[in-house]
C-alpha cells in the first residue's frame, strides 16, 4: 500500500464524529466525518444488489405524477408535464397551501383534471400514502432530496429529484440502496445535460469525433449575491443559509453532470478521488452588514461565518482523466457553466461563445450550423423545438422532462440513473473535507460496487421511444 494512501486510511480510521442520522438541516454541518469517508469507503466494497444502470422499468402507459414544492422550481414542472402526452399530473403539494392551488392554473387553461392538493410539514408523505402515483416530482430545498426520494421509492413510486439529490455520503448511498432494492428509478434532474451545445458535444464524443477525452471542466459560475439575500426569493432564506458556515463546491452538478456524460462516468470509467481549494468571503459579509444597517431583518446573517466566494476542485478519474470544477455564486462576473472539452482530435468550449476546435483552429459558425444539423442527438432533433417553445432555460428543461416521461412510457433506460445522482452530490460533503485538510485528495466512493468497468454509456437514441407526443404548442 502507497505510504500517502495508507496514512490517509489510518486518519480516517482514529477520526472521530458519528454518521449523521435523521433528516439534514442545512449542507454546511453535512461535510462527512473522517468515520463517515470510512464507511464510505466500506459500502463501496461490498456487493451490489442490483444494477440500476441499464435497467429498463416496466413499461408505463399513462405516467401518474405528484409533485412536491411549488415555488421556484415546481410551477414551471407543472407547467412543462402539462403538455406532454401520456402525463396525469394527479397531486400538488407544498408546505403553503396557496402554492398548490395557485399552480392548478397550469392544468385548468388545458382542460386538463385538477390535481389533488396538499400541504403543510408532512402534506408530502401524505401524498405519497394516499396518491396511486407512478413518478414523485421533487423540488423542494435541497435537504428534503433525499428523504423525499427514499419515501417515494419505498412506497413503490419512481423519483425525480432536483438537483442536488443529496447533501451527504450517507444520503447518498441511502438513495443507491433504496433504488436497488427496489428497482425504482431515482433521477437526479440535471437539466444541463439537456442543453443543446452539451448535447451536441455528447453525441460528437460517441462518434469518436474528439478522439479520446482526456480533460473536461464545468461550473457554476451565477451572481446570486442579490437573489439569495431578498426577502421574497427563496422561501425562509434556505439558499442563503446553505452557503453559512460552507467551504466547499456546494452545487456542483450542473457544471458536472454533462463532462461525466462526456467521459462515461460510471460507464467504463469512474471519478477516483478530487482535490478542493477555495477563496476567503470578500463580498457575503459585507453584504449582510450593509443590508443589516437598512433593516434589522437582516442582523440575523451578520457575523455569521461565509466563506469561499470562488470554489475549485479538481477531480482525477481511474483511467487518468481530469475534471475541473467551479462555484462561484456571489462575484459579480458573466454567467457560465465553462463545459470545456479537450481531446486528442478535437476540442470544445461553451462560455461566453460557443466554439469547437477541430486540431487547433475554431471552425466557423456556418461550420457549427452544420454540426448541429448533423451531429445533435435523436432527441434533440426531436423536441428540440418544441423545448424552446415551451421553456424552461431556453427548453432543455422540457427536453428533459419529455425524455423521463419517454423513457417512463416505453419502458427504457433512464439517461441519468442513481448512481450518477449519488457520485455527482457527493462532491458537496468531499469538496469540503478535501477544503477543511488543505487540500488534501479525498477518495470518491464507487457506488456502482465495481459494476462501472461493465456498464455501458448513455443511449443518445430513442431506440423504440419518441412516441410520445406534445399538446398544441402556441407559437
Amino acid at each position: 500500500m502507497k505510504p500517502n494512501r495508507r496514512k490517509f486510511l489510518q486518519q480516517l480510521a482514529i477520526g472521530s464524529g458519528a454518521v449523521a442520522i435523521g433528516l439534514p438541516t442545512f449542507a454546511h454541518e453535512n461535510a462527512p466525518s473522517d468515520q463517515e469517508l470510512l464507511t464510505a469507503l466500506n459500502q463501496g466494497n461490498s456487493s451490489q444488489r442490483f444494477n440500476m444502470s441499464g435497467y429498463a422499468a416496466p413499461k408505463i402507459d399513462k405516467v401518474r405524477v405528484g409533485i412536491i414544492g411549488l415555488g421556484m422550481r415546481g410551477p414551471g414542472a407543472v407547467s412543462r408535464l402539462s403538455y406532454i402526452e401520456g402525463v396525469e399530473i394527479k397531486a400538488l403539494c407544498d408546505k403553503l397551501p396557496a402554492r398548490a392551488t395557485a399552480a392548478q392554473k397550469y392544468l385548468t387553461e388545458k382542460g386538463l383534471p385538477k390535481a389533488k392538493e396538499y400541504s403543510g410539514e408532512d402534506g408530502w408523505k401524505e401524498m405519497i400514502e394516499k396518491e396511486d402515483l407512478d413518478l414523485v416530482y421533487i423540488c423542494t430545498p435541497w435537504h428534503y432530496h433525499t428523504p423525499m426520494a427514499v419515501y417515494a421509492m419505498e412506497h413503490g413510486k419512481h423519483a425525480a429529484t432536483e438537483v442536488p439529490a443529496a447533501l451527504t455520503l450517507e444520503d447518498c448511498w441511502k438513495l443507491v440502496e433504496t433504488s436497488e432494492r427496489t428497482r425504482k428509478h431515482c433521477m437526479m434532474l440535471e437539466n444541463c445535460c439537456y442543453d443543446f451545445f452539451e448535447m451536441l458535444t455528447l453525441n460528437m464524443i460517441r462518434n469518436g469525433m474528439f478522439g479520446e477525452l482526456i480533460h473536461a471542466e464545468g461550473a457554476y459560475n451565477h451572481d446570486l449575491l442579490s437573489l439569495n439575500f431578498s426577502k421574497t426569493g427563496y422561501q425562509d432564506m434556505w439558499r442563503l443559509k446553505e452557503n453559512i458556515n460552507f467551504n466547499g463546491n456546494l452545487y456542483p452538478t450542473h457544471g458536472l453532470g454533462p463532462i461525466a456524460q462526456c467521459l462515461n462516468i460510471n460507464r467504463g470509467d469512474r471519478m477516483d478521488y478530487l482535490v478542493s481549494v477555495s477563496t476567503n468571503d470578500f463580498l457575503m459579509a459585507a453584504e449582510a452588514e450593509k443590508l443589516a444597517q437598512k433593516d434589522d431583518f437582516y442582523k440575523q446573517f451578520v457575523g455569521k461565518n461565509y466563506r469561499g466566494n470562488m470554489n475549485t476542485t479538481t477531480i482525477r478519474t481511474v483511467k487518468g482523466k481530469t475534471m475541473m470544477l467551479q462555484h462561484d455564486v456571489s462575484t459579480p462576473r458573466p454567467y457560465s457553466r465553462l463545459h470545456v472539452l479537450s481531446g486528442t482530435k478535437a476540442s470544445a468550449s461553451k462560455y461566453p461563445d460557443e466554439h469547437i476546435a477541430i486540431g487547433e483552429e475554431w471552425v466557423k459558425d456556418a461550420e457549427l450550423q452544420k454540426l448541429y444539423e448533423t451531429h445533435s442527438p435523436a432527441i434533440i432533433k426531436h423536441v428540440g423545438e418544441i423545448g424552446k417553445k415551451i421553456g424552461g432555460h431556453g427548453g432543455m428543461d422540457f427536453i428533459m422532462d419529455w425524455r423521463l416521461i419517454d423513457c417512463l412510457r416505453n419502458g427504457l433506460p433512464l439517461d441519468q440513473d442513481v448512481y450518477d445522482a449519488a457520485a455527482w452530490s457527493c462532491i458537496i460533503p468531499l469538496s469540503k473535507k478535501s477544503v477543511s485538510k488543505r487540500s488534501n485528495s479525498v477518495d470518491i466512493p464507487d457506488f456502482t460496487r465495481g459494476a462501472w468497468t461493465k456498464n455501458t454509456p448513455v443511449n443518445l437514441t430513442l431506440d423504440g421511444g419518441g412516441n410520445t407526443t406534445v399538446r398544441s404548442v402556441k407559437s
